[in-house]
């Protein structure tokens, strides 16, 4: 297998050698520089040279492995299960339309809307009157919610302003902007119409903001049976809206719910045998502790080498006066643990949330699929640290690696033009463009044009209301494609394609480009020598020699007194 980094490679060259300084140091103390500079190279060999070296087994790779397999299939156990409460709570939605709106077409939502005040009425109407009919009408299980032994009442809310007179025609008007909220209550076994329920109920429609219905229905998700899990209890808060904010003629109709799950109370199933909740319970707790002996594996780690990057440091002090660069103690910072601690911290609180919402203490799978997604992908990505062992694989690692500061600085320029880019359209365009309305639409609408999507689309469904905002558009829509495509994406491509030819022209040549690298490369002992061996039994050499070097310094100065 091929080493995993180019800070320990030996190079070989007829070029008289720039690192000869480290071996003229090492002449003062040979025995603490040479154990210090194994002991760096050891902690950058790959699980394999180390297992070559000292007969370590590893153990983190082994974990390493062991957790991504036990934590996909975790992953792929919930998404099977938070799909079938997706899917319970999306056909819901769509039946409470189709129950609770009049004349209601699928994808018909966004220009669902009334113009007439009869219109108004007759929907209220129509909400209130299939409410009660709910049993008659169900293909379902629904049901009313009850408290303590009551149905509990659909609730009508209208919100309007407290006080105002509108005059369009005298283009005057009078308003006082403080919003008043009037209800009423109407149980499912005593209802009639809205007029025919309280005389005194009227809509303000020149006042009016918006008129609000809730109810809450109860079902059973009872597709969990077949795969044997218990079913859940939904409670169901329907909330259907008039919105009548923007006075403008027309009333939109929206219609949500608000989804609460819980533990059936009471429950029987027979036919079939119900997949045991501890055994899952288990697995889950079987990966938050493998997850801890990972974080804990890891931490020690990154901890082994910030003391090795103190004694490198000191080495350099002691023995040439030289302050090590920060890029050389940021090597002994491996970035791939750091990933790993993450994942394994997002793991564990994902599987927390798993087995509370296994056990009916939480509802929140949107959280839980957060934590659980996260880690999962970042587990998965830290795969590419052991691809990283082989050296072709390594050439695109160490490019990314390399590249990364420069794409942060070419990202923060780029970004404040497609800002200024963003600002504009949406100020100038968003009056004659739909996909330019909102800052978030325009955003999404030029990062599809960088990557060539939606091109005609977006020219061609400009409205021609303004010949002077047409002539614009078209130079905005221009410069920008022909900016961002032909020239910013053609500079990030090139930034990559120089950082790899880089690299690899550094590994071709086999000359060390750090101090770091100099200083390890004088070391030429290989993994199956056995040297490492005898270090491994005396981890504290460098601090040991720097002490007797300073017993004899003050030997010396004793015998001159």
């Amino acid at each position: 297998m091929e080493e995993s980094s180019d800070l320990y490679d030996v190079y070989e060259t007829d070029i008289h050698p720039v690192w000869t300084d480290h071996q003229h140091e090492s002449l003062d103390d040979p025995e603490s520089v040479e154990c210090l500079r194994r002991k760096i190279k050891y902690y950058f060999m790959n699980p394999c040279e180390k297992y070559h070296a000292r007969g370590r087994k590893p153990w983190k790779l082994i974990l390493q492995i062991i957790k991504i397999a036990i934590i996909t299939i975790q992953l792929v156990s919930f998404g099977l299960s938070n799909q079938m409460v997706v899917r319970f709570r999306e056909e819901n939605l769509m039946t409470f339309k189709h129950l609770f709106l009049k004349d209601y077409v699928d994808g018909s939502m966004d220009t669902y809307a009334v113009y007439r005040q009869a219109e108004v009425y007759d929907h209220i109407d129509y909400v209130i009157e299939q409410f009660g009919l709910l049993h008659n009408n169900t293909v379902g299980n629904h049901e009313y919610e009850k408290n303590d032994g009551k149905f509990t009442p659909l609730s009508m809310c209208q919100d309007f302003y407290r006080n105002g007179t509108l005059y369009p025609g005298n283009e005057t008007f009078e308003i006082d902007a403080h919003v008043d909220t009037e209800c009423i209550k109407v149980y499912p076994m005593h209802w009639r119409r809205s007029r025919e329920n309280l005389p005194h109920f009227e809509l303000h429609f020149k006042r009016m903001l918006s008129v609000r219905i809730e109810f809450v229905l109860k079902a059973i998700n009872l597709q969990t049976v077949r795969h044997r899990e218990l079913p859940d209890c939904y409670d169901f808060k329907v909330i259907i809206t008039f919105d009548n904010q923007a006075h403008s003629g027309r009333i939109k109709i929206d219609l949500e719910n608000d989804v609460e799950i819980n533990e059936c109370r009471d429950w029987k199933v027979t036919g079939a045998s119900a997949r045991n909740i501890f055994l899952t319970v288990l697995f889950d707790c079987l990966i938050i502790v493998t997850c801890i002996i990972s974080f804990c594996l890891c931490t020690r780690s990154i901890l082994n080498g910030i003391q090795l990057q103190f004694e490198y440091t000191l080495s350099c002090r002691t023995h040439s006066d030289k302050e090590v660069p920060w890029s050389d103690r940021f090597e002994f910072v491996n970035g791939w643990y750091i990933l790993i601690i993450v994942s394994d911290m997002l793991t564990i609180i994902g599987s927390i949330l798993k087995i509370e919402i296994q056990t009916k203490l939480l509802t929140s799978y949107d959280v839980c699929s957060i934590f659980l997604g996260t880690g999962t992908m970042f587990v998965w990505i830290g795969v590419i640290r052991y691809m990283g062992y082989f050296r072709k694989y390594n050439t695109l690692i160490l490019t990314l690696r390399a590249a990364f500061p420069n794409v942060i600085r070419f990202i923060c320029c780029a970004g404040i033009i497609y800002l200024s880019y963003c600002f504009c359209g949406w100020i100038v365009l968003g009056p004659y463009h739909e996909k330019f309305r909102t800052l978030n639409t325009v955003s999404e609408c030029l990062f599809s044009l960088i990557n060539g999507d939606d091109m005609f689309p977006t020219f061609k469904n400009m409205k021609q209301k303004s010949s002077l905002v047409w002539i614009f558009s078209r130079v905005y829509l221009y410069t920008f494609v022909s900016l961002f495509i032909y020239m910013i994406l053609s500079l990030f491509i090139t930034l990559i394609t120089d950082t790899y030819d880089t690299i690899k022209q550094q590994q071709e040549s086999g000359i060390p480009t750090t101090e770091l690298q100099r200083f390890l490369s004088v070391c030429e002992d290989l993994p199956k020598s056995g040297v490492y061996r005898l270090d491994s039994k005396s981890n504290t050499c460098f601090f040991n020699c720097c002490v007797n070097r300073c017993r004899k310094n003050e030997e010396g100065l004793t015998s001159e007194a």
